[in-house]
């Protein structure tokens, strides 16, 4: 992100989030959509910038910023930032369920390869993915791009 703005890469301890259980319950995220070619997000950065400069100019941004992003489709995803409080005229969402956890570190093209290994954990964990979401973690030295970046895969059970 753009002068490291929206990063929480040096705050981020994978081991809060690796191969961890998470309930949520009604934990809220304002929500955008990106446009993506084959799951490749295009504007992912500019949505999460906006939309992290509405939570800002609402004073509804958390100290530790998440996004979220749902990949439901080939050509659009759907953006989640996590909010201290609901903000007029803007649409949100409250998530509740309870996740299966992975981290992965490297570059956007293991994606498939993070995916079979997360569906894999899930799996023998004894449990069925109803829904994945991915919290990309990039790192502000790279300037968008995605070589060595976190991913944490939260799969809804």
């Amino acid at each position: 992100m753009e002068g490291g703005e929206v990063s929480n890469y040096s705050k981020f301890n994978p081991k809060k989030y690796d191969r961890k259980k998470v309930t949520w319950k009604n934990k809220l995220f304002i929500k955008d959509t990106t446009f993506s070619l084959f799951h490749i997000p295009l504007n992912l950065e500019k949505t999460i910038e906006k939309s992290v400069r509405k939570l800002k100019d609402s004073n509804a941004a958390l100290k530790e910023i998440m996004v979220l992003v749902d990949e439901n489709s080939a050509f659009h995803s759907n953006v989640y930032v996590n909010s201290k409080k609901a903000i007029k005229g803007i649409k949100d969402v409250k998530v509740s369920g309870t996740f299966l956890t992975r981290v992965f570190r490297g570059s956007y093209k293991n994606r498939k390869k993070w995916i079979k290994e997360m569906e894999e954990y899930v799996r023998l964990e004894g449990q069925e993915i109803k829904q994945m979401y991915f919290y990309y973690v990039p790192c502000p030295k790279l300037e968008g791009k995605v070589e060595d970046s976190y991913l944490v895969i939260f799969a809804e059970i």
